[in-house]
């Protein structure tokens, strides 16, 4: 019922806004034109009929973002959206991943070698991408073949139609490394049934293929097998109607089977345990259920909160948490006041700490700090929700231009 609302919701834009889009984008652009070969490999495009297609490149990173990546598809983008003869547009990545988020070590390195203003523009690039995802007046389909992690669910998930497979892999791990679910997370992680949100917010735990259709993060499934009927069927398309393109995808879709160990079928349990007013409060239940019941999820379910970064637990609840009652682009806007702290050290160094444990040093031994959820206080965590000080500019988006589906 919402999916078909939102294909329906495409009939409604205006030419008044798709005008004033022109003009203000024939005045400025993200991507400097003088970028060279290598930059440009890192997105490839396809032309087809009347569609295009963005490969992400980089598989030896599987995928990850950087700031080079998100101007480049925000360009393409842009000029796509203008040309009368693309009908609709297609996202993919290149190799075992879609994307499995934003390129966090190099992220690390900048930090560490003082280059703020780069990773200013790094989250405030990406950002700016997703909401156009999100606000695209064309139909979009990311075909999630692999990974798809962090950053790469934020580039997916707000576009009409999302394509999951038996290799797809769906996290958002942050709060293993010290940040907290960005990229949009907020907002379409509140949005999933019950307390889902929750619990694969502060986990970092996965969901496979046919997850993800069942709680709606996925709007189809496919064996990986059929791909490439369905990128052909797509490339011989001559139409811009989103319920043509939804009406192909359904084609190809196959039947959703959840594993007995899908944690789908513990959704009463994860609700009862997630829906407590603070993380010290969902452990304690969970801690209960699982002196009750010695139930191997309520197991692992701790084992992977007490991983986490406990400051990131309490500020990733309370994002979730306000996401629910918040926009799009007010998620986006307070994510990005959120990362700039995360990654400032003016709270906790946690995000850097997490990040040299997991993917520079490899120890899987990080410090956090502090290193309790006792020690982590309110102020603490309400700090992590400001701006990072009284002249930072919030992060600016066309919200006059561009209107997000609901």
């Amino acid at each position: 019922m919402v999916q078909s609302l939102k294909v329906a919701l495409f009939t409604r834009r205006s030419l008044q806004t798709i005008r004033l889009l022109t003009q203000t984008r024939n005045q400025c652009s993200l991507l400097d034109h003088s970028s060279d070969h290598d930059h440009e490999q890192e997105v490839l495009v396809e032309g087809r009929a009347w569609s295009r297609t963005a490969i992400l490149n980089r598989p030896s990173i599987l995928n990850a973002l950087n700031t080079n990546m998100g101007a480049r598809l925000h360009e393409l983008y842009n000029s796509w959206e203008e040309n009368p003869d693309v009908g609709f547009v297609v996202l993919k990545g290149s190799g075992r991943a879609f994307c499995a988020g934003g390129d966090i070590v190099s992220l690390y390195h900048m930090i560490n070698e003082g280059e703020i203003e780069h990773c200013k523009k790094f989250f405030s690039t990406l950002y700016a991408f997703i909401y156009m995802v999100g606000t695209y007046l064309k139909p979009h389909v990311a075909i999630l073949n692999g990974i798809t992690m962090g950053g790469g669910t934020g580039i997916s998930i707000p576009g009409t139609f999302r394509v999951a497979t038996d290799k797809t892999v769906f996290a958002t791990p942050e709060t293993l490394i010290g940040f907290h679910p960005d990229a949009g997370a907020s907002f379409h992680l509140s949005h999933l049934p019950g307390r889902m949100g929750e619990y694969l917010g502060l986990t970092g735990e996965k969901l496979k293929g046919e997850e993800m259709v069942a709680c709606g993060v996925a709007t189809h499934y496919s064996h990986s097998s059929r791909l490439p009927l369905i990128e052909e069927h797509l490339g011989n398309l001559v139409t811009d109607d989103a319920s043509i393109v939804e009406s192909s995808l359904n084609k190809f879709g196959d039947r959703v089977h959840l594993d007995k160990t899908s944690v789908l079928h513990r959704i009463e349990i994860l609700d009862k345990c997630f829906s407590h007013d603070t993380v010290e409060e969902i452990i304690d239940s969970l801690e209960i259920e699982s002196s009750k019941t010695k139930d191997p999820w309520c197991i692992s379910t701790l084992k992977r909160l007490k991983e986490a970064s406990p400051l990131s637990l309490k500020v990733s609840l309370k994002s979730i948490r306000e996401g629910r009652y918040q926009t799009l682009d007010q998620c986006l806007i307070r994510e990005y006041r959120m990362s700039l702290q995360g990654i400032s050290k003016q709270i906790s160094s946690d995000f850097c700490e997490g990040v040299r444990a997991r993917l520079v040093d490899k120890d899987l031994s990080p410090k956090w700090n502090p290193p309790t959820l006792a020690q982590v206080s309110e102020d603490m965590v309400n700090q992590y929700f400001s701006p990072l000080s009284e002249t930072e500019p919030d992060l600016d988006l066309p919200t006059q231009l561009r209107e997000a589906f609901p």
